[in-house]
């Protein structure tokens, strides 16, 4: 691949994507297997297109260029005692927002309030014609066309380059506790998550540690009610409750990864809790594999060692929708749904093939 460019404004985004026959948009490399593409493609860089261009805490809507990194949005959000309840992962090491809302990325808090795309307001993007156009809108009540931002939401840059996104926000809790529940095996944990989704206790986050046999819920809310909510939970399923020190720094790991193999594969798999037992086992069966299991086993994720072969992803994947985020095994390594509206859309977007295609 060509050095990149790197525009500086909305403008500069709209140029760059002129310049060459083929351009891929690139933010800070933390999901790199979704920007490999071939040697002909020139990239772009949002290295320098950041910063937050309206805030309004009384609205709760931002817009922010989209090499912004999430971390600065989340440390403004936190001065008005906001956030994005989806916790965003890879906050820590550098993700930006466009590259978060590209990899369709969301954190432990989708269990409770939805992801990404039930946040995205409106974009502000290139298409392969390199016409700056705007989609959506900059307030909550709006109801004006098609929905198209959402297109923009796991399209890994096919669609177009973002220049700006607007979000919706939420107030953030006062007071959350972090509940630790062993289980004897895949199914009880299983068993665990499946039970506490369906009570009257509105966990925030739900998620599971396959390796350790273990689930993890988060409460949220006023700390008289977390409290009594923590006692009807352990009286269910004997737990601990971690200290508030930990309970930060283990929220931050699962918002990292910090569990997979850091310089090898890393793919996420869709799933339902029923085929979390089949999942764990799959990964149990392969030597070295590391998995994690999210939204209250909704999502699982699947860790491999730089080196290992990725034919032995197959069997973890269960037949379902995957995306590789680190590696080098293919992009889709799962059985991938192909929706005639995003084939409709990318030829609107992007009738020369400016962006990479949706099977590369």
């Amino acid at each position: 691949m060509s050095a990149a460019l790197a525009p500086a404004s909305p403008a500069e985004l709209a140029e760059a994507v002129k310049s060459a026959p083929r351009v891929v948009v690139v933010g800070t490399g933390t999901k790199p297997r979704l920007a490999a593409v071939g040697d002909d493609v020139v990239r772009i860089s949002t290295a320098r297109l950041r910063g937050i261009v309206e805030y309004e805490p009384s609205e709760f809507t931002f817009t922010a260029l989209a090499g912004t990194p999430v971390r600065e949005i989340a440390a403004a959000l936190a001065e008005r005692g906001q956030y994005l309840p989806f916790d965003p992962p890879f906050a820590e090491v550098g993700a930006t927002l466009g590259g978060t809302v590209a990899a369709g990325l969301s954190g432990p808090g989708r269990f409770r309030f939805g992801g990404l795309r039930d946040f995205i307001l409106g974009v502000r993007f290139v298409d392969g014609e390199g016409r700056l156009l705007r989609l959506g809108g900059k307030v909550v009540k709006n109801a004006a066309g098609f929905d198209l931002p959402k297109f923009f939401v796991g399209g890994l840059g096919r669609f177009g380059a973002l220049a700006e996104i607007t979000f919706k926000v939420f107030p953030r809790p006062a007071v959350t506790r972090t509940l630790r529940l062993p289980a004897a095996d895949a199914a009880a944990m299983t068993k665990i998550m499946t039970n506490a989704a369906n009570t009257r206790w509105e966990l925030d986050a739900l998620e599971a540690a396959p390796d350790e046999g273990v689930a993890y819920a988060r409460l949220a809310g006023p700390a008289v009610a977390l409290d009594a909510l923590a006692s009807e939970i352990f009286a269910r399923w004997p737990g601990e409750a971690l200290v508030e020190a930990a309970a930060g720094k283990f929220w931050r790991d699962v918002g990292e990864l910090a569990w997979s193999h850091a310089e090898g594969t890393l793919v996420k798999v869709a799933l339902t809790p029923q085929q979390v037992p089949e999942f764990v086992a799959a990964a149990r069966q392969t030597a070295e594999a590391r998995s994690w299991i999210g939204a209250g086993g909704n999502v699982g994720y699947f860790s491999l060692p730089a080196g290992a072969p990725a034919t032995t992803l197959a069997k973890a994947m269960l037949g379902r929708n995957a995306v590789t985020l680190r590696g080098t095994a293919p992009l889709w390594p799962g059985t991938r749904t192909k929706f005639e509206v995003f084939r409709a859309v990318k030829a609107a977007l992007d009738p020369q093939g400016k962006f990479p295609g949706l099977d590369e």
